[in-house]
Parts: C-alpha cells; sequence; structure tokens
C-alpha cells in the first residue's frame, strides 16, 4: 500500500536511514546500488547495511534464495520488522486497525459510539478494539496513527476545534493508547489523512490533488506536489466553514452564522429529511436511500454537491490542481453527487483550470481514513531521521 517519496540525490554523508529509504523507494536494491546513489565507500555502505539487518530493518537476498527469493547480492526490507496502528475517530464510529511497515493491513475492526461521545466514551472502546486486534505474533508497534475531524494541532497530539465533536479540544490522546502500546501517536485532521491515502492510491499519476470529504461534516485535503498542505495553524482546507450568502443568518454547529455546511453537510440534511418526518440517523442513510433510486434524496445530494461545488470551483483556480478526489458518506452516491459537483466547478472555474481536470471517486471508499492514518505513521517512523534515531538507541 504505502509509497515511499523518493529521496533526493545523496552524499557522503547517507547515513543508515537515507539507504533504507532509497532501498524502500527501489532506487537501489544492492549494496553496489548504494554506492552509487550516495557516494558512500564500500566499507561505509556495509556498516550502514549491518546495521539495518542487526535491527530486524533488512532481509539478505541470500537468506531468501532456498526459497526462490531474490538474488543472493540484494537487499530486501523486511517488512515483518513491525507494525503500526492506525484510527480513524468520526462522530458516530471510529475504525481500528493493525498494519505491517510495508502498509498492508493485518487486522481491522470498527467501534460504534453515541453521537458527539467524548474521548473518555470513545477512546476506552478503541483501545479494547486494538488489543483484541493485536495477537501474541505481532511484531512491536512502532506507532499510532489516528485521525480527528476538524483542527489539529500535530505537535501536541490534541484537536483544537472540532465542533462536531464536543469535549474533545485539548485533550491528549495518547495516554488513552498507552496500555495498547508503548510508542508515539501521530495526529492529522480526518481530511488530511483521506488525501494522504489519495496520494498512495494515484502517486503515479498525480501529485496535485484536492480530496474532498463529503459526509457528516465537510472538509477539503490539499496535497500540492506529493505533499499534504495543512496550512500555519493546521486550519487549511477548512472548506465547511466558509460563508456563503445563501446561508446567510443560519446557524451552524461551529457556533457562527452562515456556514456552508448548515446548506451542504451531512448534518445539515439529515435534520431536513427530520423535519419533514423522515426516519434517518444518519447521512448514510439518507445516502442509501439514493442508490436505491429515492427522488428527494437524489436531489438533495446532487444540490449538495454543487454548492460544494460553487467554492471548489474557487480553489481550482487558485490551486490548479490535476485532480478532485470526492470522498466521504455522500460520495459512496458517485455519480450523483459528482454531478452536482462539476456543474458548478465548469459553471465557475476557469477554463485554464478545468481543460484537463478530472473527477474521481475516493480510491479507498469508506477505508481511506485507515489507509491514510497508517500511511501517516509509517512516514514517522520509517523517516530516515526516526531509523537513525532507533540504530542510535541500540547502540547505547
Amino acid at each position: 500500500m504505502t509509497e515511499v517519496r523518493i529521496p533526493p540525490p545523496l552524499r557522503e554523508s547517507a547515513t543508515a536511514g537515507d539507504l533504507l529509504a532509497l532501498l524502500r523507494a527501489g532506487r537501489a536494491s544492492t549494496r553496489a546500488d548504494l554506492r552509487t546513489a550516495t557516494g558512500l565507500s564500500r566499507t561505509a555502505v556495509v556498516a550502514r547495511v549491518n546495521a539495518l539487518t542487526e535491527a530486524g530493518l533488512l532481509r539478505l537476498g541470500a537468506e531468501l534464495a532456498s526459497t526462490g527469493g531474490r538474488p543472493a547480492g540484494s537487499l530486501v526490507f523486511n517488512t515483518a520488522a513491525g507494525i503500526v496502528l492506525a484510527v480513524a475517530i468520526g462522530r458516530s464510529r471510529s475504525q481500528v486497525a493493525v498494519y505491517d511497515l510495508g502498509g498492508t493491513e493485518l487486522a481491522a475492526s470498527a467501534v460504534d459510539h453515541e453521537i458527539g461521545a467524548g474521548p473518555d466514551e470513545v477512546m476506552p472502546g478503541v483501545a479494547d478494539q486494538l488489543r483484541q486486534l493485536m495477537t501474541d505474533d505481532l511484531p512491536p508497534v512502532l506507532g499510532v496513527g489516528v485521525s480527528l475531524p476538524g483542527v489539529v494541532d500535530s505537535e501536541r497530539g490534541v484537536s483544537v476545534d472540532t465542533p462536531v465533536m464536543a469535549g474533545w479540544d485539548g485533550v491528549a490522546l495518547a495516554p488513552y493508547l498507552l496500555d495498547v502500546a508503548d510508542a508515539p501517536l501521530f495526529l492529522a485532521n480526518d481530511a488530511d489523512t483521506m488525501a494522504r491515502s489519495e496520494y498512495l492510491g494515484h502517486a503515479s499519476t498525480f501529485r496535485d490533488l484536492l480530496v474532498v470529504k463529503a459526509s457528516t461534516g465537510i472538509g477539503l485535503g490539499v496535497l500540492a506536489d506529493g505533499r499534504i498542505i495543512s496550512g500555519s495553524r493546521g486550519g487549511a482546507g477548512d472548506l465547511g466553514h466558509t460563508k456563503v450568502p445563501e446561508a446567510a443568518g443560519r446557524p451552524c454547529r461551529c457556533g457562527d452564522v452562515g456556514c456552508l455546511e448548515t446548506l451542504a453537510a451531512g448534518w445539515a440534511l439529515v435534520a431536513r429529511l427530520r423535519e419533514e418526518g423522515r426516519t434517518v440517523d444518519h447521512i448514510r442513510d439518507l445516502v442509501a436511500q439514493a442508490l436505491v433510486g429515492d427522488a428527494e434524496a437524489k436531489q438533495m445530494l446532487r444540490e449538495s454537491g454543487r454548492q460544494v461545488g460553487e467554492l471548489l470551483a474557487v480553489a481550482i483556480n487558485l490551486l490548479n490542481p490535476q485532480a478532485v478526489v470526492l470522498g466521504g458518506d455522500m460520495a459512496a452516491a458517485y455519480d450523483v453527487y459528482a454531478a452536482g459537483v462539476r456543474e458548478a466547478v465548469y459553471a465557475r472555474a476557469s477554463a485554464l483550470a478545468t481543460r484537463e481536470l478530472q473527477f474521481l471517486p475516493a480510491t479507498y471508499g469508506d477505508r481511506a481514513g485507515l489507509v491514510g492514518c497508517a500511511a501517516l505513521a509509517l512516514d514517522e517512523v520509517l523517516s530516515p531521521a526516526a531509523i537513525d534515531a532507533r540504530l542510535a538507541r541500540a547502540r547505547t
């Protein structure tokens, strides 16, 4: 699953972590390749490879020859050297999973909870589910990737503005999982993790993407030249809380008025149907009705897409992406929702920005959050700096 960022050309200062990055990226597969890529001496390459091998991060081709593996001189990244945990926390359901270091999902589960429940109600259930997934034969946990709706402070590992889930702001999440894994926790916004998953799905084709998460709320992940753009305080892509004239005076769950979400978010659509006396508990219920042909549900989804598309057109003009990915619960009815988005984008964005623009469904569907959380953790724990720090600790 994982896409490895290709490191820049290296010099004599290349570390063991740099060499592992070259091997994972496919830019080298032997010691000779590593010498060519880095300019390191044979002795230096051997020393670094030996350190990685002793740490269990590399396997030698000779070890695989008897089973029909690679040639004896090859070096193979050992994806079984550790695992990462992925936790995608949502408004009424949280998904959890275990991944190996190559990004392969080993086990997964989901935890339902009360809408709007706080961390003291949600996180213990998440921890219990993770414990059940972690069998005794699994290697050590190296990191935990977690996503939350709203704006997060990734440095402190806390939410700073999550209007959809009251009571989470400022609460450190790492302590809830200490009994599960003594490993660092990496936190990101849910739209950013979805964008991260889409980079994995489209890395060979696209490096500039806008990723819409249309669910209970509306968020936007921005991928520019293969990198997630989060903004100076983590608030980039907060599409749903942009003011629009049509929503003037409408109270939003963020405490303000006039936000796009009051017209187009899942929570607003569900509230509208309830006012009509229809039985719906979640935006997934409305989507299910649209998928079986309910005319009103289909019209609501298309109109929501159109309203999102009007603002999205501005982002498209500013950022000129190669593609727009539509994900989240509403995009499960992709043809209906995308029709509304396209209608507005082509009407409002410039001809240059839309000339070759593609619209795509989310690669991983409702598992995008988990995939993105796993990718977040893997990017962190397998970075050259993290690998070098791990080897340094092993020497002390």
